[in-house]
């Protein structure tokens, strides 16, 4: 039976790098998966999965006027999977489309994404895969400055002091994020960079 999975955690806890071996797993069987990523994250380019570590793969964008429902019911030949990064970007309409699609075509989707932004609050597509899913799953990494557990993302700025205000979204990597503890969230032992 086909489920809906929401794998989340923190900067730096492994995400783009488990969707893409998830998606070599299957088809080193020779079974067909979809992928798909937010047209919103353009560290690397539009409709690219990567990882840190150098792993890329050319994947579908999802533009806020996707119907990825569509998407996957038109597709040549039907997927074993549906893998989606960056999922906290989705609008609470695409996260309903994930759910038809196990639904309806049954078909397993895996999410992977954050669940909360650097001043703690949730991504809309995050707040809705936590409502809809039937699996969730964190990815667990170690805080930036200490040995905890990171549950936050901190956002720094360009002299390297945290942020606490300002859009949700900015698009960045190690330049602007550290995965933190809360303690670490609150008071990060920084320096001013020179």
């Amino acid at each position: 039976m086909a489920q809906l999975f929401f794998k989340y955690g923190a900067m730096n806890s492994g995400k783009s790098i488990e969707i893409l071996k998830v998606a070599h797993n299957y088809e080193e069987q020779h079974k067909r998966v979809l992928l798909f990523t937010s047209a919103i994250d353009t560290r690397d380019e539009v409709g690219y999965v990567s990882s840190r570590i150098g792993l890329r793969r050319k994947v579908i964008p999802i533009f806020p006027d996707t119907d990825i429902f569509a998407a996957v019911e038109s597709s040549d030949e039907k997927p074993y999977c549906v893998l989606i990064d960056e999922v906290q970007f989705l609008h609470k309409e695409h996260v309903l489309q994930l759910a038809a699609i196990v639904d309806r075509l049954d078909i397993p989707v895996m999410g992977f994404g954050l669940k909360n932004d650097f001043q703690n609050e949730m991504f809309e597509g995050s707040k809705y895969m936590l409502t809809y899913a039937d699996k969730i799953e964190e990815m667990k990494t170690i805080c930036w400055f200490c040995h905890k557990k990171a549950i936050m993302n901190l956002r720094v700025d360009d002299d390297g002091q945290p942020v606490y205000t300002g859009e949700q979204i900015k698009i960045g990597g190690n330049d602007l994020y550290y995965p933190v503890c809360r303690k670490c969230h609150a008071a990060p032992p920084l320096r001013i960079k020179s």
